[in-house]
């Protein structure tokens, strides 16, 4: 059979056997990209790990300066004989070594068993449920609200630098970021449910629900008590939002890539959307998957405001006594969704940018 005949023969032959083709040179390099990624991520695994190691430690100790002895606050006010105390330490297990007590909290926290209430007399696992779908009510719709809403005006007042746009909503920002959220709450209350002047009270002061309605009457009912809680944290988390996110984009707006795109005629909206923007949210995403990490933590100070019946004021009724099983097991839950939404977020950023990982 002649070469002529069998042109992929010689090819083969003209390439030679230390040769590789395109194809070869695009799979070592597609090959190359997966492995950097499963070793970025592997890092940030053991990463997330080792804070959540460092979280267990934390939560166990740094609980115990608190002043205070759990079982004279819980017999406040009831005359308690020294050997009905002692009893009670024993049950509640503060009669043991601290090193038996870190030992013992660590192998039940491993397995998923935050132990017991002192207060409350009940697993701490079982009241983190009951009370985290009103913390995930509230939180998840201001979250949502004031990440749309910073994104947004923080893309048009940075892309509008130096107008009066910009100079009114990066002052209202400022403003309201350094506006403590429980100051802001309390003003609303006074305002819009207590009344002032012209202004009727037109919300409730606090409460999740009226509890007299079902059906379609209780959505709204909640809704009603929804409005001030979210008002508060968005009016505090937006600013948040707007400023980084303003900041980002003025960092991108010199790039010599938004010039080449506009010399090709691209309108300035395209630029800003398909080019800026993009390269602009990697700080951005940072700060939201935080922000969605502290969906799980709520707001301890707007939760206690509003007397929402949520995990932070579980949290501020445990920091009272103190309850010790309840405040680190909180303490975990909080700390445990912010390194997980922050894991997230690390594992997100080769997407956004390819530079990131290699």
């Amino acid at each position: 059979m002649s070469t002529a005949s069998t042109p992929g023969v010689a090819r083969d032959a003209a390439d030679g056997p230390g040769r590789t083709g395109p194809s070869d040179t695009a799979d070592r390099r597609s090959s190359g990209t997966a492995t950097a990624y499963l070793l970025y991520t592997a890092g940030k695994l053991g990463g997330a790990v080792v804070s959540l190691i460092a979280v267990l430690v934390t939560s166990f100790f740094l609980f115990r300066i608190i002043p205070g002895d759990p079982v004279k606050a819980m017999t406040r006010g009831v005359p308690t004989s020294a050997a009905q105390l002692a009893t009670m330490r024993k049950q509640f297990g503060l009669d043991l070594p601290m090193w038996r007590q870190f030992t013992d909290y660590c192998a039940h926290a491993l397995t998923g068993d935050l132990g017991t209430s002192y207060q409350f007399r009940a697993p701490v696992g079982e009241l983190i449920a009951e009370k985290l779908p009103a913390t995930l009510l509230l939180m998840g719709v201001a979250v949502v609200i004031y990440s749309a809403l910073g994104l947004w005006l923080g893309t048009r007042t940075a892309w509008r630098n130096g107008g009066l746009g910009d100079r009114i909503n990066t002052g209202v920002a400022l403003t309201l970021w350094s506006v403590p959220s429980f100051w802001l709450g309390l003003l609303l209350i006074i305002v819009f449910s207590v009344g002032m002047g012209p202004i009727p009270g037109m919300f409730p002061t606090g409460g999740m629900s009226s509890g007299s309605s079902s059906g379609f009457g209780y959505v709204a009912d909640v809704a009603h008590h929804l409005v001030l809680p979210v008002v508060t944290l968005v009016a505090v988390g937006y600013a948040q939002t707007l400023l980084v996110m303003r900041s980002s984009l003025l960092d991108e707006m010199g790039g010599d890539y938004l010039t080449t795109a506009r010399a090709k005629g691209l309108r300035d909206d395209l630029v800003r959307r398909r080019h800026a923007v993009p390269n602009a949210l990697l700080p951005t995403v940072t700060m939201v998957f935080i922000n969605l990490g502290h969906v799980a933590a709520g707001s301890i100070l707007v939760e206690t405001v509003f007397s929402w019946p949520g995990l932070g004021g579980l949290f501020y009724q445990a920091l009272s006594v103190p309850d010790l099983p309840l405040v680190q097991g909180l303490f975990v839950v909080f700390a445990g969704a912010m390194i997980l939404m922050n894991l997230l977020a690390d594992l997100l950023y080769p997407l956004l940018d390819p530079r990131v990982g290699r």
